[in-house]
């Protein structure tokens, strides 16, 4: 017997089909989840696995080593130096290289006329550092000492004046510019993470004399070769805004601007005594607007002592009562008289 119409389904189907359907919904809704869960925990590791493999390698950042080489920077001024006095600085420098297995690079302020442009030509130090760099890529340290000072006392390498003891050394939470900057040092910095070594003196960072450690180019998974740090600091330092913004102490503002505000700078940053690297050969006078006030004097000798690395004619080319030459003379003298007396004979060099 045919019916003219299919059989009516029933109205009241079991209980469990609706939450059979319910539940096997559920279940595939959970499998997209640890899948996607699954996918995600892959793609976080890979990322992480990508970023650690593609940082410096611990070398880079271990101990300093006794064996650390160095060059030794100076930027001569042809235009305002006679051949006496930079004849006398290469010879003193040349003396204190061949002491301690140390190169030299010298080069001159006009070499980087087409880069510093309208800018004083103090600014052609960078460049020249960088260059310095490029013509010595396999060295550990830039010791870059301007040619208004004199090292004083070739008997002390760098290792073992500073490299060594920078644990005693750098002064710790202190204002980065003196005298009351509000950035300080951190206090927790190792030698190992130090790549600036730099000190000050009453009112500013002493930059005429300081060690910039140079690093390998680190290796990215694109092929390509990514500039070591130092290369990255004075890139960041000769940034064409700094040099346009005409700052009253031109690069050495810049520099304090960065080492400030840059805290990949500043975490790589040591400040040590002034006399360890630049002792100048007068004593840093207070301002006059400071000595009208009621306030204690400051306090900063940084003033050159028998045994100092190095004395720094700081000012003398601003100053019209002082004459730089004459005044290096003198220690120039002196440093003769401490080489006669190391040689223990007189192959000290004259000007």
């Amino acid at each position: 017997m045919h019916f003219a119409f299919p059989p009516r389904k029933s109205s009241f189907p079991p209980p469990y089909a609706r939450a059979s359907a319910r539940n096997s919904l559920e279940r595939r809704r959970r499998q997209v989840q640890y899948i996607g869960y699954l996918l995600f925990g892959i793609l976080t590791l890979y990322l992480l696995f990508s970023l650690f493999s593609s940082r410096d390698t611990p070398a880079q950042h271990g101990p300093i080593r006794e064996d650390s080489t160095v060059a030794l920077v100076t930027v001569l001024d042809e235009s305002s130096m006679s051949d006496e006095y930079m004849s006398m600085i290469r010879k003193n420098r040349d003396d204190y290289a061949s002491r301690h297995g140390y190169k030299v690079f010298y080069t001159n302020t006009s070499t980087y006329a087409h880069l510093t442009q309208s800018s004083p030509s103090s600014w052609s130090l960078i460049p020249a550092l960088r260059h310095a760099l490029s013509k010595n890529p396999e060295i550990d340290y830039v010791w870059s000492l301007s040619p208004r000072a004199l090292i004083t006392n070739p008997s002390l390498s760098l290792y073992d004046h500073v490299l060594s003891n920078l644990t005693s050394l750098m002064l710790k939470d202190i204002p980065v510019v003196p005298p009351d900057s509000v950035i300080h040092t951190f206090s927790h910095l190792k030698p190992s993470q130090v790549y600036l070594i730099l000190t000050q003196d009453m009112d500013n960072v002493a930059h005429t004399s300081f060690i910039l450690r140079n690093t390998e180019a680190i290796p990215v998974p694109t092929g390509r070769s990514k500039d070591s740090w130092s290369q990255y600091l004075l890139d960041a330092w000769f940034d064409p805004l700094y040099r346009a913004y005409a700052f009253q102490k031109a690069e050495n503002h810049a520099l304090e601007h960065i080492i400030q505000w840059h805290p990949t700078i500043l975490a790589k940053l040591a400040i040590v005594d002034q006399r360890l690297l630049n002792s100048y050969n007068h004593h840093s006078k207070q301002s006059q607007d400071e000595s009208m006030t009621d306030l204690p004097p400051r306090q900063h000798d940084g003033k050159w002592e028998p045994g100092d690395l190095v004395v720094n004619f700081e000012g003398c080319v601003e100053s019209k009562e002082r004459d730089c030459e004459k005044e290096m003379k003198d220690y120039y003298t002196k440093w003769q008289e401490t080489i006669t007396r190391l040689d223990g004979n007189d192959a000290a060099g004259k000007p």
